[in-house]
């Protein structure tokens, strides 16, 4: 991650080693088949603190995400130095990988209009993720592997 970033857009790869069937919130109970979930969100005040927060282990459940990442195991983040207007060009281009699915319609995404901002792939897209530009931008991967292990399976 670039330590220097203080705002932007973010998008963390999750591991779900197999199906669980997980509460978000007000969204509802869904099913979340193993297999790999690319999250994109934003932080328009401490970027490093934010992707920390989605980290750690303990933490109050607050955003859609804590529910999946309270199962789920961060193997990659990407960042990019961008205003929050571009989280949705990100998260547009990343359902647009092929094989993307959209599982829970609104999860991440209840201030725009987008369908989603959680993509679920069979196989880890990290590769296809890593050639994305947003402005000319582009975030190489941090993989976190001081967080391997994190998670439930």
């Amino acid at each position: 991650m670039n330590h220097a970033l203080t705002k932007g857009i973010y998008c963390l790869t999750i591991k779900l080693v197999k199906k669980h069937n997980i509460r978000v919130g007000c969204l509802g109970n869904f099913g979340f088949p193993g297999g790999f979930y690319v999250y994109v969100g934003s932080a328009q005040n401490n970027l490093e603190g934010r992707i920390e927060r989605h980290l750690r282990r303990d933490k109050k459940m607050h955003w859609h995400i804590d529910y999946l990442l309270h199962y789920g195991q961060v193997i990659c983040v990407h960042t990019y130095a961008a205003e929050k207007n571009a989280e949705c060009i990100l998260s547009q281009k990343i359902g647009n990988i092929k094989n993307a699915e959209i599982l829970v319609s609104g999860f991440g995404s209840s201030d725009c209009s987008c369908a989603s901002h959680l993509y679920f792939f069979q196989d880890n897209p990290d590769s296809r993720i890593s050639r994305l530009k947003i402005n000319g931008i582009s975030s190489p991967p941090s993989p976190n592997p001081s967080h391997q292990g994190r998670g439930k399976n």
